[in-house]
């Protein structure tokens, strides 16, 4: 039977991010995912980009993965919200010396980068196109039959398999979920002036319509968009021809962007909400998207689960400077109060955000830029929006900092 001191089960950015993060401080880890590598590693399979606050940034150069980002993402400079095209704005930009306020990577080259750290890290064993077919969690450790008939054994168990986490509805931790009748309409588009490094998110009765800064390639300028439209017009908008949707985009964006495309492939996936209020059991945390799920609208998603793993690996750290066991219920109950509010409160902001913001009619526009403005002219609330846009909010564990734990 082969041994380690952790079985993560989910292989994706956040366990793989584990796995290299574990590495990095000595604990050693076997890693069982399903997928096939040359499949999700391919561009045709999300063709998604995701904003990396600057704190997950300083966790991956200090594990090793940032050297492999090198070069692949696009600074963001500055944010700026407004309400549709209406006068008035809120701006966020980083004050002098403090660097980016994130990087705008491509799904698959984060993914490539985050499976390859994974596989040479020495003390991770990551195998893929395996299934993990039962698993018991007893009084003294964690064993699971493989799909490959092989059987494996740790101390403790990580799901991390994502919204649908099996190892979650086991372990009968139950989660609020509700959907927002929305879904995302996902393009990357080509356009004739510079984006300047500025991410653009402009809300619509609809939902947010978002423009996000790419590194220009061999075509020129470009930018990743997440359209925010009704679940009942997604299909029907996914349909349209690559020339109507250019046209309707050039609307929304106002032309300040000038002339569009080209257009990428275009995904679309329906946006829900769903929150674990426990996210351990008996030798079990969870993490990333098995833990929680929130609306893109403040571009957190996968930020909140880079903060699961920095959080976890402290805690398991201290947990062996100790000789504790690594699922030692002592372990367990901080990473939980540690998570627990940190997530919440990030989940009730973004879905408070999501309502506010999703609200048609005049009135409610108006209240959206009363508020834009009380934002703007309110530093600390400014500020808070700030750390959180960094990542930087709360009690930030080490390896947000860029300090080892």
């Amino acid at each position: 039977m082969d041994r380690a001191d952790v079985l993560i089960l989910g292989g994706g950015l956040v366990g793989s991010a584990l796995a290299t993060a574990l590495d990095a401080h000595g604990i050693s880890s076997i890693v069982v995912d399903p997928a096939d590598p040359e499949q999700i590693l391919a561009a045709r399979h999300d063709g998604r980009a995701s904003a990396i606050a600057s704190a997950p940034m300083r966790m991956f150069e200090a594990i090793g993965v940032a050297e492999r980002l090198a070069g692949k993402g696009c600074p963001i400079q500055g944010i700026r919200v407004s309400d549709g095209l209406e006068p008035g704005k809120l701006d966020f930009a980083p004050g002098e010396g403090d660097g980016a306020l994130g990087h705008m990577f491509e799904n698959r080259i984060l993914r490539t980068a985050l499976y390859e750290a994974a596989v040479a890290a020495p003390l991770a064993d990551v195998r893929m196109q395996t299934r993990a077919l039962h698993v018991e969690r007893g009084e003294f450790g964690v064993t699971a039959t493989l799909s490959d008939g092989k059987q494996v054994s740790a101390q403790l168990l990580i799901g991390a398999e994502g919204r649908n986490s099996p190892t979650r509805q086991a372990a009968g931790l139950n989660t609020a979920r509700w959907s927002y009748d929305h879904a995302a309409m996902v393009a990357t588009l080509g356009h004739e002036h510079s984006h300047e490094n500025i991410a653009f998110e402009i809300f619509y009765p609809e939902g947010p319509f978002a423009i996000l800064p790419l590194l220009d390639d061999e075509n020129g300028h470009r930018s990743a968009v997440v359209w925010t439209v009704n679940a009942r017009d997604a299909a029907g908008m996914m349909k349209i021809s690559e020339r109507a949707y250019l046209a309707e985009a050039e609307k929304r964006m106002g032309g300040f962007l000038g002339k569009l495309g080209p257009l990428t492939a275009r995904f679309s996936h329906p946006l829900g909400f769903h929150h674990a209020a426990w996210i351990t059991s008996d030798r079990l945390a969870l993490v990333g998207d098995a833990a929680h799920g929130i609306h893109p609208i403040a571009g957190q998603g996968v930020n909140v689960g880079f903060r699961d793993v920095a959080t976890l690996v402290e805690v398991l750290v201290d947990g062996k400077r100790l000789g504790l066991d690594m699922g030692d219920p002592q372990l367990l109950a901080r990473y939980q109060r540690w998570r627990g509010l940190d997530t919440f409160m990030v989940a009730a902001a973004t879905d408070g955000l999501t309502r506010l913001f999703g609200i048609p009619g005049r009135t409610a526009s108006a209240v959206r830029r009363f508020g834009l403005s009380a934002v703007d002219r309110l530093p600390p609330l400014k500020h808070w929006f700030m750390a959180e846009a960094r990542g930087e909010s709360g009690d930030v564990p080490k390896l947000l900092r860029g300090i080892p734990a």
